[in-house]
Protein backbone atom coordinates (compact mmCIF):
# COMPACT_ATOMS: atom_id res chain seq x y z
CA UNK A 1 0.00 0.00 0.00
CA UNK A 2 1.51 3.80 -0.80
CA UNK A 3 0.64 5.82 2.01
CA UNK A 4 3.36 8.45 2.48
CA UNK A 5 2.77 10.60 5.17
CA UNK A 6 1.68 8.98 8.15
CA UNK A 7 -1.11 10.85 10.60
CA UNK A 8 -2.43 9.64 13.52
CA UNK A 9 -5.88 9.26 13.38
CA UNK A 10 -6.89 11.14 16.41
CA UNK A 11 -5.55 13.99 14.74
CA UNK A 12 -8.03 14.39 11.81
CA UNK A 13 -10.99 16.11 13.30
CA UNK A 14 -14.72 14.15 12.28
CA UNK A 15 -16.80 17.09 10.26
CA UNK A 16 -19.65 15.03 11.98
CA UNK A 17 -18.77 16.57 15.52
CA UNK A 18 -20.01 20.24 14.14
CA UNK A 19 -23.60 18.93 14.07
CA UNK A 20 -23.24 16.67 17.63
CA UNK A 21 -21.86 19.95 19.47
CA UNK A 22 -24.85 21.71 18.28
CA UNK A 23 -27.52 18.95 19.75
CA UNK A 24 -26.00 18.52 22.68
CA UNK A 25 -27.72 21.58 24.51
CA UNK A 26 -30.74 20.70 22.64
CA UNK A 27 -31.55 16.88 23.36
CA UNK A 28 -30.84 15.11 26.76
CA UNK A 29 -29.16 11.97 24.64
CA UNK A 30 -27.15 11.99 21.58
CA UNK A 31 -27.00 8.79 19.69
CA UNK A 32 -23.99 7.82 17.57
CA UNK A 33 -23.96 4.63 15.49
CA UNK A 34 -22.42 3.60 12.37
CA UNK A 35 -20.04 0.45 11.24
CA UNK A 36 -17.57 -1.05 13.53
CA UNK A 37 -14.20 0.40 13.45
CA UNK A 38 -15.34 3.90 11.98
CA UNK A 39 -13.90 5.55 14.40
CA UNK A 40 -17.15 6.41 17.07
CA UNK A 41 -15.06 5.67 20.25
CA UNK A 42 -11.73 7.58 19.20
CA UNK A 43 -13.94 10.44 18.51
CA UNK A 44 -16.35 10.92 21.02
CA UNK A 45 -13.06 10.42 23.61
CA UNK A 46 -11.15 13.12 21.71
CA UNK A 47 -13.88 15.70 20.86
CA UNK A 48 -15.24 15.32 24.41
CA UNK A 49 -12.81 14.60 27.01
CA UNK A 50 -15.12 16.24 29.81
CA UNK A 51 -17.57 13.26 29.16
CA UNK A 52 -16.84 10.17 31.15
CA UNK A 53 -16.48 6.92 28.91
CA UNK A 54 -18.00 3.07 29.74
CA UNK A 55 -17.63 0.78 26.95
CA UNK A 56 -20.30 -2.25 28.32
CA UNK A 57 -18.17 -4.33 25.08
CA UNK A 58 -15.99 -4.66 28.71
CA UNK A 59 -17.38 -7.92 30.65
CA UNK A 60 -17.28 -6.17 33.99
CA UNK A 61 -19.12 -3.15 32.99
CA UNK A 62 -21.62 -5.06 31.05
CA UNK A 63 -22.26 -7.30 34.40
CA UNK A 64 -22.46 -4.12 36.46
CA UNK A 65 -24.83 -2.27 34.10
CA UNK A 66 -27.02 -5.68 34.28
CA UNK A 67 -27.32 -6.58 37.53
CA UNK A 68 -27.11 -3.65 38.99
CA UNK A 69 -29.02 -0.96 36.80
CA UNK A 70 -30.27 1.84 38.79
CA UNK A 71 -27.00 1.68 40.73
CA UNK A 72 -25.04 1.90 37.68
CA UNK A 73 -27.08 4.61 36.46
CA UNK A 74 -26.42 6.85 39.42
CA UNK A 75 -22.55 6.49 39.62
CA UNK A 76 -22.98 7.55 35.77
CA UNK A 77 -25.33 10.17 36.12
CA UNK A 78 -24.43 12.80 33.86
CA UNK A 79 -22.08 13.52 31.05
CA UNK A 80 -21.33 9.77 30.51
CA UNK A 81 -20.66 7.90 27.12
CA UNK A 82 -22.37 4.59 26.79
CA UNK A 83 -20.39 2.37 23.76
CA UNK A 84 -22.07 -0.56 22.79
CA UNK A 85 -25.25 0.05 24.67
CA UNK A 86 -26.96 -2.17 22.88
CA UNK A 87 -25.20 -4.93 24.71
CA UNK A 88 -27.44 -4.19 27.78
CA UNK A 89 -31.19 -3.39 26.52
CA UNK A 90 -32.41 -2.81 30.13
CA UNK A 91 -30.66 0.65 30.42
CA UNK A 92 -32.85 2.06 27.99
CA UNK A 93 -35.83 2.38 30.56
CA UNK A 94 -33.93 3.25 32.74
CA UNK A 95 -32.66 6.57 30.36
CA UNK A 96 -36.03 7.49 29.78
CA UNK A 97 -37.42 8.10 33.26
CA UNK A 98 -33.68 9.43 33.86
CA UNK A 99 -33.71 12.33 31.15
CA UNK A 100 -37.61 13.05 31.91
CA UNK A 101 -37.38 13.85 35.64
CA UNK A 102 -34.01 15.50 34.97
CA UNK A 103 -34.74 17.41 31.88
CA UNK A 104 -31.06 17.67 31.76
CA UNK A 105 -29.34 18.53 27.46
CA UNK A 106 -26.30 16.73 26.52
CA UNK A 107 -26.72 14.00 29.72
CA UNK A 108 -25.84 10.96 27.82
CA UNK A 109 -24.34 9.92 24.45
CA UNK A 110 -24.82 6.68 23.55
CA UNK A 111 -22.67 4.75 20.32
CA UNK A 112 -23.36 1.17 18.58
CA UNK A 113 -22.59 -0.11 15.50
CA UNK A 114 -25.59 -2.56 15.68
CA UNK A 115 -27.91 -0.33 13.80
CA UNK A 116 -30.65 -2.99 14.65
CA UNK A 117 -30.66 -3.82 18.12
CA UNK A 118 -29.75 -0.12 19.20
CA UNK A 119 -32.58 1.43 16.79
CA UNK A 120 -35.02 -1.36 17.92
CA UNK A 121 -34.62 0.35 21.47
CA UNK A 122 -34.59 4.25 20.93
CA UNK A 123 -37.65 3.59 19.10
CA UNK A 124 -39.31 1.67 21.54
CA UNK A 125 -38.23 3.46 24.82
CA UNK A 126 -36.64 7.11 23.89
CA UNK A 127 -38.24 8.54 20.80
CA UNK A 128 -38.34 12.02 20.87
CA UNK A 129 -35.71 12.48 23.43
CA UNK A 130 -32.30 11.78 21.22
CA UNK A 131 -30.68 13.32 18.22
CA UNK A 132 -29.44 10.53 15.93
CA UNK A 133 -26.30 10.62 13.88
CA UNK A 134 -24.20 8.61 11.89
CA UNK A 135 -20.29 8.00 11.43
CA UNK A 136 -19.30 6.35 8.39
CA UNK A 137 -15.38 5.31 7.56
CA UNK A 138 -13.65 8.54 6.52
CA UNK A 139 -15.14 10.54 3.61
CA UNK A 140 -13.36 12.30 0.98
CA UNK A 141 -13.42 16.11 2.30
CA UNK A 142 -11.75 14.51 5.84
CA UNK A 143 -8.92 12.61 4.30
CA UNK A 144 -8.44 15.54 2.31
CA UNK A 145 -8.09 17.50 5.24
CA UNK A 146 -4.69 15.38 6.24
CA UNK A 147 -3.51 15.11 2.27
CA UNK A 148 -4.39 11.72 2.56
CA UNK A 149 -5.21 10.99 -0.52
CA UNK A 150 -3.51 8.58 -2.59
CA UNK A 151 -2.91 10.35 -6.37
CA UNK A 152 -5.49 7.85 -8.26
CA UNK A 153 -8.79 7.17 -7.93
CA UNK A 154 -8.40 3.47 -8.58
CA UNK A 155 -6.03 3.34 -4.84
CA UNK A 156 -8.17 5.09 -3.30
CA UNK A 157 -10.96 2.95 -3.92
CA UNK A 158 -8.93 -0.36 -3.45
CA UNK A 159 -7.49 1.13 -0.09
CA UNK A 160 -11.09 2.02 1.35
CA UNK A 161 -11.61 4.71 3.97
CA UNK A 162 -11.65 2.72 7.71
CA UNK A 163 -9.62 4.70 9.83
CA UNK A 164 -7.38 1.92 11.00
CA UNK A 165 -5.87 1.96 7.18
CA UNK A 166 -4.57 5.37 7.54
CA UNK A 167 -3.72 5.83 11.23
CA UNK A 168 -1.64 2.58 11.18
CA UNK A 169 -0.36 2.20 7.47
CA UNK A 170 -2.18 -1.28 7.45
CA UNK A 171 -1.83 -3.10 4.41
CA UNK A 172 -5.60 -2.87 2.98
CA UNK A 173 -5.84 -6.40 2.21
CA UNK A 174 -4.94 -7.74 5.69
CA UNK A 175 -7.30 -5.34 7.49
CA UNK A 176 -10.43 -6.21 5.14
CA UNK A 177 -9.15 -9.75 5.68
CA UNK A 178 -9.55 -9.86 9.51
CA UNK A 179 -12.60 -7.37 9.50
CA UNK A 180 -14.43 -10.05 7.63
CA UNK A 181 -13.33 -12.93 10.04
CA UNK A 182 -14.18 -10.53 12.98
CA UNK A 183 -17.04 -9.65 11.21
CA UNK A 184 -18.45 -12.74 10.64
CA UNK A 185 -17.28 -14.78 13.57
CA UNK A 186 -18.25 -11.65 16.19
CA UNK A 187 -21.12 -9.34 14.93
CA UNK A 188 -22.96 -12.04 13.02
CA UNK A 189 -23.33 -14.57 15.67
CA UNK A 190 -24.68 -11.42 17.71
CA UNK A 191 -27.12 -10.43 16.03
CA UNK A 192 -28.24 -13.74 14.85
CA UNK A 193 -27.45 -17.34 14.99
CA UNK A 194 -26.22 -18.45 11.73
CA UNK A 195 -25.40 -22.46 11.31
CA UNK A 196 -23.84 -21.84 7.97
CA UNK A 197 -21.18 -19.21 7.84
CA UNK A 198 -19.76 -21.35 4.56
CA UNK A 199 -22.94 -20.17 3.07
CA UNK A 200 -22.96 -16.83 4.31
CA UNK A 201 -19.73 -16.14 3.57
CA UNK A 202 -20.64 -17.33 -0.12
CA UNK A 203 -23.84 -15.25 -0.16
CA UNK A 204 -21.55 -11.78 1.21
CA UNK A 205 -19.31 -12.00 -1.93
CA UNK A 206 -22.37 -12.80 -3.92
CA UNK A 207 -23.48 -9.79 -3.02
CA UNK A 208 -19.99 -7.85 -3.94
CA UNK A 209 -20.82 -8.92 -7.21
CA UNK A 210 -24.08 -7.33 -7.41
CA UNK A 211 -22.77 -3.82 -5.85
CA UNK A 212 -24.43 -1.14 -8.59
CA UNK A 213 -27.31 -4.05 -9.48
CA UNK A 214 -30.82 -4.64 -9.14
CA UNK A 215 -31.23 -6.46 -6.43
CA UNK A 216 -33.29 -9.82 -7.29
CA UNK A 217 -33.43 -11.65 -3.65
CA UNK A 218 -34.48 -14.89 -5.55
CA UNK A 219 -31.25 -15.01 -8.19
CA UNK A 220 -28.90 -14.38 -5.41
CA UNK A 221 -31.10 -16.89 -2.93
CA UNK A 222 -30.80 -19.63 -5.71
CA UNK A 223 -27.17 -18.88 -6.36
CA UNK A 224 -26.61 -19.46 -2.61
CA UNK A 225 -28.23 -22.08 -2.34
CA UNK A 226 -30.50 -20.83 0.91
CA UNK A 227 -34.22 -20.00 0.75
CA UNK A 228 -35.81 -16.63 -0.49
CA UNK A 229 -36.67 -16.34 3.44
CA UNK A 230 -32.85 -16.70 4.72
CA UNK A 231 -31.51 -14.48 1.61
CA UNK A 232 -33.50 -11.10 2.79
CA UNK A 233 -32.97 -11.90 6.54
CA UNK A 234 -29.27 -11.65 5.99
CA UNK A 235 -29.83 -8.40 3.39
CA UNK A 236 -31.28 -7.06 6.43
CA UNK A 237 -27.72 -8.12 8.80
CA UNK A 238 -25.72 -6.67 6.31
CA UNK A 239 -27.81 -3.16 6.42
CA UNK A 240 -28.20 -3.42 10.26
CA UNK A 241 -24.29 -4.14 10.61
CA UNK A 242 -23.69 -1.26 7.79
CA UNK A 243 -21.76 -3.33 5.23
CA UNK A 244 -24.73 -2.91 2.80
CA UNK A 245 -27.54 -0.38 1.84
CA UNK A 246 -30.30 -0.30 -0.52
CA UNK A 247 -31.04 2.75 -2.76
CA UNK A 248 -34.16 2.33 -3.48
CA UNK A 249 -36.17 3.68 -6.73
CA UNK A 250 -37.88 6.60 -6.93
CA UNK A 251 -41.42 6.57 -7.50
CA UNK A 252 -43.07 9.47 -9.46
CA UNK A 253 -46.58 9.62 -12.19
CA UNK A 254 -44.68 10.37 -15.17
CA UNK A 255 -46.98 7.64 -17.13
CA UNK A 256 -44.01 5.16 -17.33
CA UNK A 257 -43.52 1.76 -15.75
CA UNK A 258 -40.90 2.05 -13.18
CA UNK A 259 -38.43 -0.77 -11.75
CA UNK A 260 -39.42 -1.48 -8.25
CA UNK A 261 -36.52 -3.33 -7.04
CA UNK A 262 -33.96 -1.81 -5.35
CA UNK A 263 -30.21 -1.26 -5.97
CA UNK A 264 -27.38 -2.55 -3.53
CA UNK A 265 -24.29 -0.65 -2.75
CA UNK A 266 -21.47 -1.15 0.04
CA UNK A 267 -20.74 1.39 2.62
CA UNK A 268 -16.45 0.94 1.94
CA UNK A 269 -15.56 0.25 -1.74
CA UNK A 270 -12.03 -1.80 0.38
CA UNK A 271 -14.21 -3.77 1.53
CA UNK A 272 -16.08 -4.36 -1.75
CA UNK A 273 -13.19 -4.74 -3.93
CA UNK A 274 -11.48 -7.56 -0.91
CA UNK A 275 -14.62 -9.30 -1.29
CA UNK A 276 -14.68 -8.97 -5.52
CA UNK A 277 -10.65 -10.52 -5.18
CA UNK A 278 -9.55 -7.14 -6.02
CA UNK A 279 -6.41 -6.44 -3.86
CA UNK A 280 -4.82 -2.92 -3.14
CA UNK A 281 -2.98 -1.53 -6.73
CA UNK A 282 -4.87 -4.38 -8.98
CA UNK A 283 -7.85 -2.29 -9.82
CA UNK A 284 -7.97 -0.27 -13.65
CA UNK A 285 -10.53 0.75 -16.12
CA UNK A 286 -10.29 -1.72 -17.80
CA UNK A 287 -11.03 -4.25 -14.73
CA UNK A 288 -15.02 -5.44 -15.61
CA UNK A 289 -16.20 -4.25 -12.23
CA UNK A 290 -14.95 -0.83 -12.51
CA UNK A 291 -17.98 0.86 -13.97
CA UNK A 292 -20.12 -0.96 -10.91
CA UNK A 293 -17.37 -0.31 -8.44
CA UNK A 294 -16.74 3.65 -9.50
CA UNK A 295 -20.68 4.50 -9.33
CA UNK A 296 -20.46 2.61 -5.91
CA UNK A 297 -17.88 5.32 -4.77
CA UNK A 298 -19.25 8.15 -5.83
CA UNK A 299 -22.96 7.13 -4.44
CA UNK A 300 -21.45 6.39 -1.68
CA UNK A 301 -19.16 9.54 -1.08
CA UNK A 302 -22.46 11.15 -1.52
CA UNK A 303 -24.45 9.40 1.51
CA UNK A 304 -21.40 9.69 4.01
CA UNK A 305 -21.36 13.72 3.27
CA UNK A 306 -24.89 14.05 3.35
CA UNK A 307 -24.34 11.64 6.95
CA UNK A 308 -21.58 13.81 8.87
CA UNK A 309 -23.10 17.15 7.34
CA UNK A 310 -26.33 16.09 9.08
CA UNK A 311 -27.88 16.92 5.48
CA UNK A 312 -31.60 15.30 5.79
CA UNK A 313 -31.24 14.40 1.86
CA UNK A 314 -32.79 10.97 0.53
CA UNK A 315 -31.22 9.34 -2.16
CA UNK A 316 -32.82 7.62 -4.71
CA UNK A 317 -32.51 6.23 -8.70
CA UNK A 318 -34.86 5.88 -11.61
CA UNK A 319 -35.46 3.36 -13.91
CA UNK A 320 -38.46 2.46 -16.22
CA UNK A 321 -39.25 -0.70 -17.55
CA UNK A 322 -37.51 0.20 -21.06
CA UNK A 323 -34.11 0.75 -19.28
CA UNK A 324 -33.79 4.21 -19.39
CA UNK A 325 -32.49 4.52 -16.04
CA UNK A 326 -30.60 7.78 -14.06
CA UNK A 327 -27.98 6.54 -11.57
CA UNK A 328 -28.60 8.72 -8.69
CA UNK A 329 -32.07 11.05 -8.09
CA UNK A 330 -31.90 13.44 -4.65
CA UNK A 331 -35.81 15.68 -4.66
CA UNK A 332 -35.94 18.19 -2.64
CA UNK A 333 -38.38 21.12 -1.33
CA UNK A 334 -38.07 22.99 -4.80
CA UNK A 335 -37.55 20.47 -7.31
CA UNK A 336 -35.88 17.10 -8.24
CA UNK A 337 -32.03 16.62 -9.19
CA UNK A 338 -30.47 14.05 -10.91
CA UNK A 339 -27.06 12.69 -11.60
CA UNK A 340 -24.96 9.67 -13.70
CA UNK A 341 -22.12 8.50 -12.77
CA UNK A 342 -19.80 7.20 -15.78
CA UNK A 343 -16.31 6.08 -15.24
CA UNK A 344 -14.70 7.48 -18.20
CA UNK A 345 -12.05 10.19 -18.28
CA UNK A 346 -13.37 10.98 -21.55
CA UNK A 347 -16.75 13.38 -22.13
CA UNK A 348 -19.11 12.41 -25.04
CA UNK A 349 -22.45 13.74 -25.61
CA UNK A 350 -23.57 10.23 -25.26
CA UNK A 351 -23.33 10.16 -21.74
CA UNK A 352 -25.82 12.60 -21.21
CA UNK A 353 -28.61 10.89 -22.83
CA UNK A 354 -30.31 9.09 -19.63
CA UNK A 355 -30.35 12.77 -17.63
CA UNK A 356 -31.39 14.20 -20.92
CA UNK A 357 -34.27 11.24 -21.19
CA UNK A 358 -35.23 12.19 -17.60
CA UNK A 359 -35.36 15.61 -18.26
CA UNK A 360 -38.19 14.61 -21.29
CA UNK A 361 -40.41 12.53 -19.17
CA UNK A 362 -39.84 14.88 -15.55
CA UNK A 363 -40.17 18.50 -17.12
CA UNK A 364 -40.25 21.68 -14.79
CA UNK A 365 -39.39 19.15 -12.28
CA UNK A 366 -35.95 18.54 -13.29
CA UNK A 367 -33.62 21.17 -11.41
CA UNK A 368 -30.27 19.80 -12.24
CA UNK A 369 -28.56 17.75 -14.70
CA UNK A 370 -25.36 16.63 -13.29
CA UNK A 371 -22.69 13.94 -14.57
CA UNK A 372 -19.87 13.15 -12.34
CA UNK A 373 -16.52 10.52 -13.78
CA UNK A 374 -13.38 9.51 -13.71
CA UNK A 375 -10.93 12.24 -15.25
CA UNK A 376 -10.40 15.47 -14.06
CA UNK A 377 -12.43 17.73 -16.22
CA UNK A 378 -14.92 20.20 -14.36
CA UNK A 379 -17.73 22.34 -17.20
CA UNK A 380 -20.42 24.64 -16.45
CA UNK A 381 -22.46 23.68 -19.53
CA UNK A 382 -26.03 24.86 -20.73
CA UNK A 383 -27.84 22.56 -19.71
CA UNK A 384 -25.64 19.69 -17.75
CA UNK A 385 -22.85 19.45 -14.98
CA UNK A 386 -19.94 18.01 -15.39
CA UNK A 387 -17.85 17.19 -12.07
CA UNK A 388 -14.98 14.87 -11.89
CA UNK A 389 -14.82 12.65 -8.49
CA UNK A 390 -12.24 14.76 -7.17
CA UNK A 391 -14.85 18.11 -6.61
CA UNK A 392 -16.48 16.19 -3.95
CA UNK A 393 -13.27 17.56 -1.98
CA UNK A 394 -14.31 20.77 -2.17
Amino acid sequence: MKIVTIFMVMDISRSIMQSIDYELSRFPILVITGPRQAGKTTMLRNELPEYRYVSLENPDNREYAEMDTKGFLEEYDDKVILDEVQRVPKLFSYLQSIVDDRRIMGQYILSGSQNFHLMEQITQTLAGRVAIFTLFPFDLKELDSHKLIPSGVEELITTGFYPAIYDRTINPDRYYSDYIKTYVNRDVTLLVNIQNQTAFKRFLKLCAGRAGSLLNYSKLASDTGVSHATASNWMTLLEASYITYELPPFFKNFNKRQTKSPKLYFYDTGLLCHLLNIRNGELSPSHPYWGHIFENFIITELVKQNAHLNQYKEFYYWRDSHGNEVDLVIPDLEGIHAYEIKSTTTIEAKLFKGLDYFKKIAGDELLSRTLYHAGSTNQDRTYHRVKAWSSLIN
